[in-house]
């Protein structure tokens, strides 16, 4: 499952739930149980640029070759991270990860 995503280019495991759990501040028991969907609603709520800056960073990649696929300076690149870790921590954005959110949208 979710071979052939952004996340399994740099990570080895489908692990984006304890990264999402470590940075939005939930319990990962909250996040949504299915993994494709949480990664469809990961896929809704980041750009791909910023998608892919969350797989690499979670990843450790090397913060130069990070500037180098993204043709960043190192202020723009500070700056991308630091929009990237603000908007997961967003309520908007944190509450579309939780389980119970989801059960509700679909009652509608």
């Amino acid at each position: 499952m979710l071979e052939n995503s952004v996340w399994r280019q740099y990570n080895k495991e489908n692990n984006f739930r304890e990264k999402l759990s470590q940075f939005c501040s939930m319990s990962s028991e909250d996040i949504v149980s299915d993994d494709k969907v949480l990664y469809g609603i990961l896929k809704a709520k980041l750009t791909k640029k910023e998608l892919k800056l969350f797989a690499m960073d979670s990843a450790n990649i090397a913060e130069d070759e990070m500037k180098k696929e993204f043709s960043l300076d190192d202020e723009k690149f500070a700056q991308a991270k630091f929009n990237l870790y603000k908007k997961l921590k967003q309520d908007k954005t944190r509450l579309s990860f939780k389980e119970s959110t989801l059960q509700k949208d679909e009652e509608y």
